[in-house]
């Protein structure tokens, strides 16, 4: 049971972040917003109210905020804040407005000059990243990729020179042509993690070339139910080198060992020695 005499909030957006499966990863902060507004907003209000029951917190008033009606909802929204209640307002899983509604939401409130207090917590993202092993320093965060095939693949051909760690939401209805796309687009090298249902009963976090990881979800029909966070190794940068002599390195490299593979790269390619060896170190490093 949650604090049953709230502290009064001042009038505010609160954009809260709730679990992503696990019921207890919700923080301590997140409980008294919720304990404490005059209105919870949320995506689902079924979904909120067996959250808020299990956390023993009654709200004082309960809302459906959803992609549909989120335009007119935030009228209501902007004139309850300035009239001085304050509102939280809570997606189905995870922090509202990121691959979830509320963006328009968190934008009118901004524009109406008022407050917008973010309650941080559980991210898919950075649970699934955090146990990854992905050496990159960097990511970017793609969401969900197009639905379609062609659109999908396009959108891929776009990404796949950067050198960050890639980071896609993805559904179990489109989880294998999605993975199929993948190796198309990007061979089969780059390292892939599928990391499926975190936090939940099932979770399952696994590592593997992209040309193994068709066979592995195909193995068991189990491993393609639930949401996915699929994570792509960082692509190695070519340092302006040409592909040629990029092929011609790669060659030596599974033949030799890195040094006379570098000395003799360079010798073929006519290429810069110090930047051969620091694109063979990176490959080493993927292998």
């Amino acid at each position: 049971m949650h604090n049953l005499h709230p502290q009064k909030l001042e009038p505010a957006l609160y954009v809260v972040a709730t679990p992503i499966g696990n019921l207890r990863d919700i923080t301590l902060r997140a409980l008294d917003v919720l304990s404490g507004a005059d209105v919870v907003a949320a995506e689902d209000t079924r979904n909120t109210s067996h959250l808020l029951k299990h956390h023993g917190i009654h709200a004082r008033q309960l809302v459906a905020i959803h992609q549909h009606n989120e335009r007119g909802a935030a009228d209501k929204v902007v004139a309850w804040l300035q009239g001085g209640q304050s509102v939280a307002f809570v997606s189905d899983a995870g922090t509202p407005a990121v691959s979830d509604p509320g963006a328009l939401l968190v934008q009118a409130v901004l524009a109406a000059g008022l407050r917008v207090i973010p309650i941080p917590g559980a991210s898919a993202v950075v649970a699934a990243l955090s146990a990854s092993g992905l050496p990159a320093p960097h990511f970017l965060f793609y969401g969900f990729l197009p639905n379609k095939s062609a659109a999908r693949r396009t959108a891929l051909q776009e990404l796949q020179s950067h050198p960050y760690t890639l980071v896609f939401y993805e559904a179990p209805h489109r989880i294998v042509e999605c993975i199929a796309d993948l190796h198309a687009v990007y061979g089969g090298d780059r390292q892939i993690v599928l990391a499926r249902e975190v936090t939940k009963l099932f979770e399952t976090i696994h590592a593997c070339k992209l040309s193994e990881a068709q066979t592995w979800l195909e193995s068991d029909a189990n491993q393609q139910r639930g949401e996915f966070v699929v994570l792509i190794s960082a692509a190695i940068a070519s340092v302006g080198l040409s592909t040629d002599t990029l092929a011609t390195l790669t060659l030596l490299l599974a033949e030799l060992p890195l040094k006379q593979a570098v000395q003799l790269a360079a010798k073929i390619t006519g290429a810069n020695r110090s930047e051969l060896y620091q694109l063979a170190l990176e490959m080493k490093k993927a292998e």
